[in-house]
């Protein structure tokens, strides 16, 4: 299907404007790091094998689906035979214009294909070429599909998910691939920056394992560092005590009452000041080394009152708490609203649509979203019209299975 592309105008004056991406990635982490991209501005062509050739999404999302619409919007679609010798041809006339090539494929892959970095760079030395991998691009472990959870896992952070002795968990999100989707953007923007000095392009990957290893943050320097293996610790958080989730008469609540001078705020706010001066609360080793206990008397008084009521009453003396919603009251909180952190687009075939937008917010600019996501294909002739291919010959290279 073709059809021009409606987010063209929505695309002037955004950062990256002038910033043309071609997409040649599967899954989620690959199209994160792509939407990031396309969020702001930058022209995204994304490539798919023709109909005939395709197969299922490696997420399970169906085109007209949330989860498709909401991780390929603002781009454009083009279809295309990486394994022909013409849909190569094709593929190097359009990457010698991109500034950008994003790719998720497995070495051996893309290196038979002729859409390496290598290959790339000698028709564009000043291309960007962002790689996301499982496990990185060389290693022990460089061929091995890596998925999400595998990912989560081999990084350590199901090891500290959950409550303790329960065995690890995972997240509810994807973090692997969202973490590692968001590197790779910001690694590509650095690359972009560098070139306008050198006129150079680089090669710039990371992984799966890279981006979750990395989000361990300061569990990882707890073994760096100290020698300590961070274990499971629930709803506490594992070093600032107390901070958690507490009952309250109506549901649950976190508060996050670490540090001496939090703590006691908190234990006056909350009708528990003769806790300061406890031996086992007085400092923050003591309330450590005691968590269960304190947490069992925070609980008694807690769960005596509203979440409302403690929301109110421990905001008003400085105390972070806040409420424990589902997705639904997510985005029925004010302040979510608010922040416009749901989008609508209108796809040309579902009608008007809710995304989740991006979460950054800009001076000058705004984050409405530019476009539905694209059918398979319906940008190809347009695409292929700006390379200088007449009707005739794009209706040649339909016939023989190319776009």
């Amino acid at each position: 299907m073709a059809g021009a592309w409606t987010g063209a105008d929505a695309r002037a004056g955004k950062p990256l404007a002038r910033i043309k991406v071609i997409d040649l990635t599967l899954a989620r982490a690959g199209p994160t790091a792509v939407r990031h991209l396309a969020d702001w501005g930058a022209d995204v062509i994304r490539i798919e094998p023709p109909a005939a050739d395709a197969g299922s999404d490696p997420t399970g999302a169906t085109r007209h689906g949330s989860d498709f619409q909401n991780l390929h919007r603002n781009k454009r679609a083009i279809t295309l035979n990486l394994k022909s010798e013409e849909g190569l041809a094709l593929f190097m006339k359009l990457a010698a214009e991109a500034d950008v090539i994003v790719e998720n494929m497995r070495s051996s892959v893309k290196a038979r294909l002729g859409v390496d970095y290598e290959s790339v760079r000698k028709v564009n030395p000043g291309i960007v070429y962002g790689s996301i991998s499982g496990f990185g691009q060389d290693g022990p472990y460089a061929t091995r599909g890596g998925v999400d959870q595998i990912a989560q896992g081999m990084g350590g952070l199901m090891s500290i998910t959950g409550l303790p002795g329960q065995g690890p968990v995972r997240v509810g999100i994807p973090i692997a691939d969202l973490c590692a989707g968001g590197y790779l953007a910001m690694g590509i923007m650095m690359a972009l920056f560098d070139r306008e000095a050198t006129g150079q392009g680089r090669w710039v990957t990371t992984s799966l394992l890279e981006a979750m290893v990395a989000m361990l943050d300061f569990q990882g320097s707890r073994w760096t560092m100290d020698g300590t293996v961070p274990q499971q610790a629930g709803n506490d958080h594992p070093t600032g005590i107390p901070t958690g989730v507490f009952p309250t008469s109506d549901g649950n609540i976190n508060i996050a009452a670490s540090g001496q001078r939090l703590w006691e705020r908190f234990a006056h706010a909350a009708g528990l000041e003769a806790l300061i001066a406890d031996p086992r609360f007085v400092d923050g080793k003591s309330r450590s080394a005691n968590r269960v206990g304190l947490n069992a008397l925070i609980a008694e008084k807690t769960r005596l009152q509203t979440s409302a009521h403690w929301v109110d009453a421990l905001m008003e003396v400085g105390v972070p708490c806040g409420p424990i919603n589902s997705i639904d009251q997510t985005f029925a909180d004010p302040q979510v609203q608010h922040l416009g952190l749901s989008k609508s687009v209108t796809h040309p075939e579902i009608g008007a649509i809710n995304i989740v937008a991006s979460p950054l917010q800009m001076t000058g600019t705004d984050r409405e979203i530019a476009s539905a996501a694209p059918d398979r294909g319906q940008h190809t002739d347009d695409v292929l019209g700006a390379l200088g291919l007449g009707a005739d010959e794009i209706a040649g290279l339909r016939a023989r299975n190319v776009i």
